[in-house]
């Protein structure tokens, strides 16, 4: 059955035979083989594969941090290709939040200052970024602990403090590297019941995870194998 075209109004990211080929020595990886997929705005999607497969590269590529060999990438209709590293940056700092597995928080700053880095990058007024990380840091439910350092902090509580360095900066999509992977199940469990939250709220959510149980919860599957997609399973929007 042919798959319906998505709506352009609705398309996010854009990605037509992207290749990302590296050269170790004196030979060449292809590490993205000729990738086509379309991300539409409201998506949950998780990026599976084996090591080796290609999904931390298209993770890396969709987040501005590295650019394809060849190939068309769009992020929000803008030809990634064109962009300097200035703005590269600038996409990743207005319109991407990431959370990655280790969480790197910085250890010397407060779960606060930890949330406000976005903004301080930003150049956002030092009173409306202490007020938006006070907000955020609610909503992940860590209002208590806001002058705590990471180390003061269990694994959840780190991960829930990268979540809401995420999204401080209204971010229009988030990428997940292995978000639940430093973390036991019943933690893991309370993270993605957290992103599934958000996702449902309206924001776009790319996760790259290798557990079968934790890309349950995104609502569309994409599996990749030897840098090209091998298969997709997509769940219809209610």
């Amino acid at each position: 059955m042919a798959h319906p075209q998505p709506d352009k109004r609705n398309v996010v990211i854009q990605l037509e035979n992207v290749r990302r080929t590296y050269q170790m020595g004196s030979v060449q990886v292809h590490a993205l083989a000729g990738v086509t997929v379309t991300f539409e705005a409201g998506d949950f999607w998780a990026i599976m594969g084996a090591s080796g497969s290609g999904k931390s590269t298209m993770l890396n590529l969709l987040g501005c941090l590295d650019r394809p060999t060849s190939g068309l990438y769009l992020f929000e209709g803008q030809d990634v290709s064109l962009k300097d590293d200035d703005g590269l940056s600038e996409i990743r700092l207005q319109r991407i939040g990431f959370i990655f597995q280790s969480f790197n928080l910085i250890p010397q700053l407060t779960v606060r200052e930890n949330i406000e880095l976005p903004l301080y990058y930003q150049g956002q007024p030092t009173e409306d970024s202490a007020r938006r990380a006070e907000e955020l840091a609610e909503r992940v439910g860590l209002a208590d602990r806001l002058h705590h350092r990471p180390a003061e902090l269990s694994g959840g509580q780190q991960q829930r403090v990268a979540i809401a360095r995420a999204l401080a900066n209204d971010p229009g999509i988030l990428l997940a590297d292995e978000p639940t992977g430093n973390l036991d199940s019943q933690t893991s469990g309370q993270i993605m019941a957290f992103l599934q939250e958000l996702n449902q709220q309206g924001l776009t959510v790319i996760m790259v995870t290798h557990e079968a149980d934790i890309a349950a919860h995104a609502t569309s599957r994409l599996h990749m194998r030897d840098g090209l997609i091998d298969n997709v399973e997509r769940v219809a929007h209610a």
